[in-house]
């Protein structure tokens, strides 16, 4: 039995590529390509490509990237959108709790839950953490995004969740701050217009929490900021208003 995420993704590339959220794409980038100080020879991993928005942007600009998702429907909408492009991106479809690099990229973004914080367990998502790393070359960096674990215990879920999407939305949140998990209803359109309904399960982490945890995997430098989308900044500060928080780790 699939999973919810594999169910979310399943016939919703177009649909994904139509969120709101996905129009900062190019500004996102911007900030990333700063933090790699324009560097054209940095070797780029996308964890969680999805469409392949930041890798496919990234590779326009020069960059070689890898990108891979579990989803096929997301990575054929990704390969198509490359040949638009004109540009060469190496897509594979992994499962990020198994990918096995080995010191072979500068950079790992790992952008708008892609994988983490989504699986079923925290081991399983502890694990997609050690994978990325072991990626990583030994002075590499990672450029993340996940929950916010802040936002839920001092806002509602249903303020953020519900903000005049007709064709996601989520119907009930039930949050936890003991497992700091939310189990939530969703419904959504899929790319054919049906309605398509969903449990999903996403855990939402407390910055000490996401410092432990790489710092555990030996990263030197973890500095976490607050996350608004297409405005990424070192100069945005985390508070219990933002959903989402950026994380930069470098190794």
């Amino acid at each position: 039995m699939n999973q919810w995420y594999e169910e979310l993704f399943t016939n919703y590339a177009r649909t994904y590529d139509d969120q709101i959220f996905t129009k900062g794409t190019n500004t996102e980038v911007d900030f990333i390509e700063k933090e790699i100080n324009y560097d054209k020879k940095s070797v780029i991993l996308d964890v969680g490509c999805g469409t392949g928005r930041h890798s496919i942007e990234l590779a326009r600009r020069g960059y070689k990237v890898t990108g891979v998702d579990l989803s096929a429907d997301q990575l054929k909408r990704a390969k198509e959108k490359a040949v638009e492009a004109g540009v060469k991106v190496n897509f594979l479809q992994q499962d990020a709790r198994l990918i096995n690099f080995k010191d072979e990229f500068d950079l790992v973004i790992l952008i708008c839950e892609g994988a983490f914080p989504l699986m079923e367990t925290d081991e399983m998502n502890f694990k997609i953490l050690e994978n990325i790393t072991n990626a990583l070359k030994k002075k590499g960096k990672l450029i993340m995004t996940t929950l916010n674990g802040l936002y839920p215990l001092h806002n509602s879920l249903d303020n953020f969740n519900n903000e005049g999407n007709n064709d996601f939305s989520i119907i009930e949140n039930n949050f936890d701050p003991v497992t700091m998990r939310n189990i939530s209803q969703i419904r959504l359109k899929d790319d054919s217009g049906n309605l398509k309904y969903l449990t999903a399960n996403e855990r939402y982490y407390l910055p000490e929490e996401i410092e432990i945890l790489l710092n555990s995997l030996g990263y030197k430098s973890v500095k976490i900021f607050g996350c608004e989308c297409g405005k990424f900044s070192r100069k945005l500060e985390l508070t219990p208003d933002h959903f989402e928080m950026l994380i930069i780790a470098e190794k």
